[in-house]
């Protein structure tokens, strides 16, 4: 069964209010088991339009990768960030070779 993954690209528009949805999303993460491979770092964009943030989280799988967006926990998460930042999320299946 391949690996699932956020990918998220975000411009954070209040950096002191998007720390708590810092602190507040790592309930969830924890409880699904989700692995930052990028979160945040020096980016250099080739082709096409970024946004000033890249954020890659690894899952076992896509269903706990999508029961993690859909949780309570998540969504508490989720009601910090909305205010402090605007970004684009998708819920993605990995490759399997």
């Amino acid at each position: 069964m391949p690996k699932a993954y956020w990918i998220a690209h975000v411009d954070v528009t209040d950096p002191a209010a998007y720390e708590d949805y810092r602190a507040a999303n790592a309930e969830a993460f924890a409880k699904y088991g989700a692995t930052f491979l990028v979160r945040g770092g020096q980016q250099t964009v080739r082709e096409g339009q970024q946004r000033s943030r890249s954020v890659v989280i690894e899952f076992k799988d896509l269903a706990t990768a999508t029961a993690c967006y859909d949780s309570p926990e998540y969504q508490r998460a989720k009601s910090f960030r909305d205010p402090a930042s605007s970004g684009d999320l998708v819920i993605i299946e990995g490759y399997d070779a």
